[in-house]
């Protein structure tokens, strides 16, 4: 039986205020600065560094100093105390408290038509223009008035927007990021009726996926986590109690299959049955490209309907 060990709450407190990059240097590893914040490296794992907080990437899970020890250190929480109260054998900077403003969710302001986000998406991403339009008829898709960036919006069961990605849409532009305030459960998605969820690492491959598979796909569920976050998952099967499978349809690089497995775990543990699907490419959204290669997409007219020309990329099966 261990030994019970009484810790203060000053030094609880000194502990979760350690510096992480600076004990990380005090053993001799290599960080990379990214802003206020730094990169490093856990494996192939990337985990983002702040002061006395961590995150990271791919498991989308963090905390403090005192976890950050315990994870990878594989230590228990008096030896992670110890360890760090002690300055590991180096002089350790005590991290001051890292203020965040929390701000309410607010949608960007929209832009009184979708010329640049309709251009971008069916004719540089290749989006059939039936399932653009399905999206954007619910505004689930817009132009944002401020940068003319595609805006994905994600609703909760209620029909409350709670969750929105950005996307450019310049010829240069490599942007994407998340509203702030956005819930993540509530990314990207469409309920359908069948028994089948399809989940995505970004909504530019979930919509790629769907053009490419379009049979009866508005009966099918589909997620995109805009990133590799398991929340919008679990959330779409409790809002949705009929799906019965889900398809985790990642990237093919190593964070997107390491993702893919790190789910399928978890679906495994809860019995629910599943499958991964890899694009033969990098992701779908290039496997969607190579297939209109020969048949760029023409402008949309506006206003949006519903109702638009047949799709003259070819349709692939599963």
């Amino acid at each position: 039986m261990s030994q019970y060990i009484h810790f203060t709450e000053e030094q609880k407190q000194t502990a979760r205020q350690i510096d992480i990059a600076e004990l990380l240097r005090s053993q001799g590893e290599t960080l990379k600065r990214s802003g206020s914040e730094y990169e490093w490296r856990n494996g192939s794992a990337k985990v983002t560094i702040r002061g006395n907080l961590w995150f990271h990437q791919y498991d989308r899970q963090g905390g403090d100093a005192i976890d950050f020890v315990r994870r990878f250190y594989n230590k228990s929480y008096p030896e992670a105390m110890e360890y760090l109260l002690s300055g590991n054998g180096g002089t350790l900077t005590v991290s001051p408290p890292i203020v965040r403003e929390v701000k309410p969710f607010e949608l960007p302001p929209k832009n009184e038509n979708m010329r640049r986000a309709y251009a971008y998406l069916l004719n540089r991403r290749g989006i059939d223009k039936n399932v653009l339009n399905a999206f954007a008829y619910r505004q689930m898709i817009y132009e944002s008035e401020r940068y003319h960036n595609v805006v994905f919006v994600g609703y909760d069961k209620d029909g409350v927007p709670r969750h929105a990605h950005k996307r450019g849409t310049g010829s240069e532009s490599s942007y994407k990021g998340n509203v702030t305030g956005s819930a993540p459960e509530y990314s990207f998605h469409w309920h359908g009726v069948s028994e089948n969820l399809y989940v995505f690492e970004a909504p530019i491959d979930m919509l790629s996926f769907i053009s490419m598979h379009k049979e009866n796909w508005r009966d099918h569920s589909y997620a995109a986590a805009c990133g590799v976050s398991d929340q919008v998952m679990w959330q779409m099967m409790k809002d949705n109690p009929h799906i019965e499978k889900v398809y985790l349809c990642l990237d093919n690089d190593v964070p997107g299959q390491e993702a893919a497995e790190r789910l399928s775990q978890k679906l495994t543990t809860h019995g629910v049955s599943h499958k991964i699907l890899i694009p033969t490419r990098k992701d779908w959204n290039e496997d969607r490209q190579a297939a209109c290669a020969s048949a760029p997409h023409k402008s949309a007219e506006f206003p949006i309907s519903e109702e638009s020309e047949d799709d003259p990329c070819p349709v692939l099966q599963l």
